[in-house]
């Protein structure tokens, strides 16, 4: 009777270890793969930012050239603050499903590779 206690008890500390692995294990590929998620969007981050610059200045030269053509420098602000309004717009109707659906599978992919 003794022994079938001992060797309960044992299986018992087998499953015990057995499982706090398993979890130890989930929570290492769980970091594992956000690891990789974050390392392969920050990149892309980093070049959107300096785009984003470069494209602040051509905004900001082009809505002053324009506005100098107009004769007053607030028409040329006022001409691309009404060119991005309609981008916007056409953006939300015809490509926010697509940008969604592009950025899921992208994400989902990178965590199931």
């Amino acid at each position: 009777m003794e022994d079938n206690a001992k060797l309960i008890e044992s299986i018992l500390g087998r499953t015990t270890d057995y499982v706090k692995t398993s979890i130890q294990l989930v929570k290492l590929k769980a970091l594992e793969k956000s690891t990789d998620v974050v390392s392969s969007v920050i990149p892309y981050a980093v070049a959107v930012a300096i785009f984003s610059l470069a494209m602040l200045f051509l905004n900001v030269g082009l809505a002053l050239w324009i506005g100098e053509i107009l004769g007053e420098i607030f028409y040329g602000f006022l001409v691309i603050a009404a060119f991005y309004c309609i981008v916007a717009i056409i953006f939300h109707f015809f490509m926010h499903k697509w940008l969604k659906k592009f950025i899921g599978n992208y994400i989902i992919k990178n965590v199931l590779s």
